[in-house]
């Protein structure tokens, strides 16, 4: 079964007398454990596409099923748990809290996660830095760190709830070609531990770290097609 299923998605905004139709009858599956490039240029959905998949944005038609369970049909408190536990998001502007260390800003998802204890909070953040090679990082504060560390320190706040799926819009938007390529590494590494890992990007050289490139014109798929 496929872990996402979007079919025949339309989204329609209404820009005073003008629509505008961001999607316009987009339908793709990605099965677990895929690793997939969205491309396209400015305009043609691809960062829409990302917000229906990662529930951050309902569509006006179309069905969009998850682990095989309707969107449409969830609550709001269950689509806050699908974000917080099944999803972990990565932005090219890495979102982090700029007052806070690396330790505090990836145990920020942990918080809104009432299964886990106080205790294990820390613990959890721990591996996760670890795991993006920040153990020595944990107390730094953004502004202390580089681009490259930063972006880490976003990975491993995705990573932290072990979430099946990986949403990464421009994650190398922001960095020099040289640290964009150490942070498609990680994200190489991750896809390996078994993580579906989702990819937004306008640079071919990026999106080719894929198994597979979906590009998007004018809110439509244009080509999908296999890289390896």
């Amino acid at each position: 079964m496929a872990l996402i299923e979007v079919r025949d998605l339309y989204k329609i905004y209404q820009m005073g007398t003008t629509e505008v139709r961001a999607l316009n009858g987009v339908s793709v599956s990605i099965e677990p454990n895929e690793y997939v490039s969205i491309m396209g240029p400015s305009g043609s959905g691809k960062s829409t596409l990302m917000n229906l998949i990662g529930c951050l944005d309902t569509p006006t038609k179309g069905d969009f099923f998850l682990d095989g369970i309707n969107v449409a049909e969830m609550h709001e408190d269950e689509l806050a748990n699908v974000r917080n536990r099944k999803i972990g998001f990565v932005f090219q502007t890495f979102n982090l809290l700029p007052k806070s260390s690396s330790l505090r800003n990836v145990e920020l998802p942990l918080i809104y996660n009432g299964s886990i204890r106080a205790s294990q909070r820390q613990a959890m953040a721990i591996e996760a830095l670890e795991r993006v090679g920040l153990g020595d990082r944990m107390d730094h504060k953004p502004n202390e760190l580089s681009g490259g560390q930063r972006q880490r320190v976003a990975v491993a706040r995705a990573l932290v709830n072990n979430p099946a799926i990986i949403l990464a819009d421009e994650p190398t938007g922001n960095l020099d070609s040289k640290t964009g390529e150490e942070i498609m590494v990680l994200f190489d590494d991750l896809r390996k531990q078994g993580n579906t890992i989702i990819l937004v990007t306008h640079e071919e050289h990026i999106a080719l770290h894929a198994d597979r490139i979906v590009r998007l014109l004018d809110g439509k798929i244009a080509e999908d097609t296999r890289t390896r």
